[in-house]
């Protein structure tokens, strides 16, 4: 892989990668590997499989393959264990064991399990691959036993990713070739990019630091280093200490360290730079997002992604840069009585934000799925907007959700964080805070925050780090934040609650390379992530937010083979192979539901039946868009495999279709389901008028503790209905500007 050896590189390969799955039995493993194959199994070719001129090699040996083979259910098994909830892997563990016994598959299976010979009963593993594709079709759709459904989709799911994340040592995955997936993974010609690493001079890396070389290296950085052998700490003091390096944390960082005042800041991810990326969807989103991008609400009806990498979300987002929308900043100031979001300190907050993130409208050239989106809109007589970014108008890159391998794209770990750096700042990565130093006060508030405790994830470095600083910030996001907070003994009711994650579902339309979408160059994952948007007006009054926002998603063969709806072995093969050719379009809501944070594993979330509107006249809205565009087939994500093949079909057919179309719940709710995703969460700790009402107040500081703030989208008191990244650094460099003025006043001396 690219990169440099004494830094830490994004793996191309899975093989070093290793699980203990003892807590999987042998028997529960032939269990899950029968279950693997069925749901990936190798099948005969048919004429009608794959609907080119052609069948070459490579698709031959597609329909062939089997997801049995390892390491995929070892894959399976070890990211159940390590990753999953407790009550979810004792349940698949449960289901395993049962269908490892001829009663249990009964009990499971029903007449399907029934043979000729005795004993009559034949255990799942030893049934024909057909009779347990039908058992997980019944298990997918099952009216009374949600807890089946939950186990299927976790199963299929995690079965379907690995199929076709994981690579050989070549960074190759054998399937790529035949579903026309073609990652860029050579090394980029910019020779400035290659030898860059911006943050190098301020940067001390734990996972690659042994216990004399760390206080070498932080005494380097200008740090004052203790060695407290007695309560096992290496003890640092400085002005400020920031939990985490995205959107807010690099934004505080930049400002408090121009104005002169010594920042640490604390990154539990580490630092990557333009060489590191491979552009490889499985390594990189292991080693790029928070729980390998893995982490599902309780109910299993959400995936959340978030970002865990010196720049945060910011380094993985889709670099859409879009203001605070004027009703929202009113409603904020008016209900909320937060009056910074209707003063002009914000709003030029988000003129600066956006000169800094070099933030441009327009593009050079659109990729596929934003020219389906923009030739169905306008075929509608549809308004589609070009969407600003925070890179350049020609930025085509359709892998920067894995890092932007160009550099064009200004996240924070090559905006503020530079900024930062070169005004003194100290980033220490491989690091996660434990809990943060708190004493009693007699001052505001009853506590005070001294600094926090935080601990390298280098297993060779035993000692805590305590990081001694007037100011504490967590800026660890809308997840991480609300647990820091809990376990140091905080207590404000509100912590952990309001969790808002514009809930997302998509849709599908598929466009044959050949006839009359040749205007339609290109191929699913390539170009710029986002570049047009559609947003689905209310009825009401002017000037209200819109209903819904269509977007175009980023996702790769691996995360859209999760997603896809399972209804055979054949059909999700046959689905693959149309993978660059297919358009999606998602549909974004400004949830007025909420969800809760209780630990890393345990996060719960619902919609209210307003969301699940907005959500249906969205889904409808972008098949119409679909179809407009050209598409041969729409479809959505229902697990039902809900779709339509337009050609040939009326008005009214089309019509009786699109009505059929409604937002739904997740698998433990409904027979009839599609999951939702989400890559925004705001909200956890809100700011509030009084203790009762936020976490934090009108600065951002805990109304709990002097000298602790919280500079993330977890203050956002609502959900702002567009993607947030600005409306979160705007926040912040309010927040930090307010503080900084404070700090030079002496407010916060010790």
């Amino acid at each position: 892989m690219k990169g440099k050896q004494s830094h830490p590189r994004l793996r191309t390969s899975w093989e070093n990668k290793s699980y203990d799955n003892q807590i999987i039995s042998s028997s529960e493993m032939d269990s899950l590997v029968s279950i693997c194959e069925a749901i990936f199994p190798p099948v005969d070719l048919h004429h009608d499989d794959h609907d080119q001129s052609f069948i070459n090699n490579s698709i031959k040996s597609f329909f062939q393959s089997s997801a049995s083979n390892n390491p995929i259910p070892n894959e399976v098994a070890g990211v159940m264990k390590d990753k999953g909830m407790a009550e979810a892997v004792i349940l698949a563990r449960v289901i395993l064991w049962l269908l490892s016994t001829r009663l249990g598959t009964l009990l499971l299976c029903g007449s399907l399990c029934f043979g000729k010979e005795w004993p009559f009963i034949t255990k799942f593993s030893h049934l024909p691959t057909h009779k347990r594709e039908n058992i997980l079709q019944n298990w997918s759709t099952h009216t009374f036993l949600s807890p089946l459904r939950l186990i299927f989709f976790l199963l299929k799911s995690l079965c379907l990713y690995f199929c076709f994340s994981l690579v050989d040592d070549n960074a190759h995955n054998v399937a790529w070739e035949a579903i026309d997936y073609k990652p860029e993974t050579t090394t980029t010609n910019n020779t400035a990019v290659n030898k860059d690493r911006p943050l190098e001079k301020g940067i001390v890396e734990t996972l690659y630091e042994t216990p004399s070389s760390l206080i070498r290296s932080l005494t380097n950085k200008s740090l004052s280093v203790e060695e407290d052998p007695t309560h096992n700490l290496y003890k640092i003091k400085c002005d400020v200490v920031i939990v985490g390096s995205g959107c807010g944390g690099g934004v505080a960082a930049a400002i408090l360290a121009e104005a002169g005042q010594k920042v640490v800041v604390l990154e539990k991810g580490n630092y990557y730079t333009a060489d590191d990326y491979s552009s490889l969807e499985g390594p990189s989103l292991e080693e790029l997002m928070h729980q390998g991008g893995m982490i599902p609400t309780t109910d299993g009806s959400v995936m959340i992604l978030a970002g865990s990498t010196v720049g945060g979300g910011t380094a993985v987002n889709w670099s859409v840069a879009l203001n605070t929308p004027d009703p929202v900043l009113e409603e904020w100031g008016r209900e909320y009585g937060l009056g910074l979001f209707r003063s002009a300190r914000y709003r030029l907050a988000m003129e600066f934000v956006a000169r800094r993130l070099g933030v441009t409208t327009g593009c050079v050239k659109e990729g596929f799925q934003n020219q389906v989106l923009r030739k169905g809109c306008e075929n509608l007589g549809l308004d589609v907007e070009l969407v600003p970014r925070n890179s350049s108008m020609a930025h085509y890159c359709g892998s920067c959700y894995y890092g932007c391998r160009s550099t064009d794209k200004q996240g924070t770990d090559v905006t503020w964080l530079v900024d930062a750096v070169n005004s003194g700042a100290v980033i220490i990565t491989g690091c996660k805070a434990q809990k943060l130093l708190l004493t009693e006060n007699s001052c505001r508030r009853s506590k005070r925050c001294v600094g926090v405790v935080a601990r390298s994830i280098n297993g060779n470095i035993c000692k805590n780090l305590q990081i001694e600083a007037k100011v504490t910030i967590s800026s660890c996001g809308s997840l991480m934040t609300p647990l820091l907070l809990m376990s140091s003994g905080l207590r404000n009711k509100q912590i952990g609650k309001n969790l808002h994650v514009h809930p997302s579902q998509m849709v599908w339309g598929y466009f044959p390379p050949e006839g009359a979408n040749i205007e339609l160059d290109g191929k699913s994952y390539e170009g710029g992530l986002i570049t047009s948007a559609h947003r689905v007006l209310q009825d009401r009054e002017a000037g209200s937010m819109p209903r819904a926002l269509i977007e175009t998603p980023a996702i790769g063969p691996a995360s859209w083979a999760a997603l896809c709806p399972w209804e055979s072995g054949r059909d999700i093969k046959r689905r693959l192979l149309r993978y660059s050719r297919t358009a999606n379009l998602f549909v974004m809501v400004r949830d007025k539901g909420s969800g809760k944070v209780m630990s890393e594993k345990r996060i719960s979330y619902s919609l209210t039946n307003e969301d699940r509107e907005n959500m249906t006249t969205g889904l409808r809205r972008a098949l119409r868009i679909l179809i407009a565009a050209g598409a041969d087939e729409i479809g959505t994500y229902r697990n039902d495999g809900q779709r339509l093949k337009c050609k040939g079909k009326s008005e009214e057919e089309i019509e009786e279709f699109i009505g059929s179309v409604c937002a739904t719940n997740g698998p433990m709710s409904a027979r009839l389901w599609a999951v939702y995703c989400t890559a925004h969460q705001m909200g956890s700790c809100k700011m509030g008028r009084t203790e009762n009402e936020g976490v934090v107040d009108e600065n951002g500081e805990s109304w709990e503790a002097d000298g602790l703030f919280v500079c993330d989208g977890s203050v956002l008191p609502s959900a702002v209905g567009v993607n947030p990244m600005i409306t979160i650094q705007s926040t912040a460099y309010c927040i930090a500007k307010k503080l900084a003025e404070c700090m030079k006043k002496g407010q916060y001396e010790n």
